[in-house]
């Protein structure tokens, strides 16, 4: 079974947002050993350079107009400066298309301002860097009522989180697909949180099982 990670990329994208994940999906290190792997793919707006904004230049793999998302598909939509901007539209469209085929959408920081945007967080559970961030920057957004004043939240195949936990947001994002055992993921959550070495060790006897 062929299954992709999608990770949009953009100039000005937020770097840190998105590394435990990419980490994690790319390298298969603590998967089940049942799990078949994820390949990671980087989609641009086109397949012109990036630059984050950390100041690494990436090259997209594919474009935008050619991705093709099925419901074994993940798509990451990092945070950055610009998604406020008409730039945006077309992965904005794709989003919609892959919440009502199954596909799982993770959005942090920034990128729920698109989603805002969009119309996207209007049945959906949500989490944002804030409720009156989403306020001030989404002048159509009307779904306060969903708002959930977490680190990051999930309802259905749509997880959003802030931009303060990009942790967070990988732990759910990878309980989601289910591709760590329970005490796999508890242990690799603890000592990424915590750098405490006890969990190190529960996490070796965790991969040992």
């Amino acid at each position: 079974m062929k299954r992709n990670v999608y990770i949009y990329v953009f100039d000005s994208i937020s770097d840190w947002e998105y590394g435990y994940l990419m980490a994690e999906l790319n390298s298969g290190r603590y998967f089940k050993k049942d799990v078949p792997p994820f390949t990671v793919r980087m989609v641009g707006i086109d397949q012109g350079t990036i630059t984050t904004m950390g100041g690494l230049k990436v090259v997209p793999d594919i474009s935008v107009e050619r991705m093709r998302l099925t419901n074994e598909d993940v798509l990451v939509l990092p945070g950055g400066n610009t998604w406020g901007e008409s730039i945006h539209g077309p992965m904005l469209k794709k989003v919609g298309d892959a919440l009502m085929t199954g596909t799982l959408v993770a959005a942090i920081c920034g990128a729920t301002e698109g989603l805002a945007n969009t119309g996207h967080l209007d049945s959906h559970r949500h989490t944002s860097n804030d409720l009156s961030y989403l306020q001030s920057v989404s002048p159509t957004y009307r779904e306060a009522s969903l708002y959930q004043a977490l680190p990051v939240v999930r309802d259905n195949n749509l997880i959003t989180a802030t931009g303060l936990a990009p942790l967070e947001f990988a732990k759910e994002v990878i309980e989601a697909l289910d591709v760590f055992a329970p005490d796999t993921l508890s242990a690799w959550y603890g000592l990424n949180k915590t750098n405490d070495s006890t969990y190190f060790f529960r996490l070796i006897e965790a991969m040992d099982i």
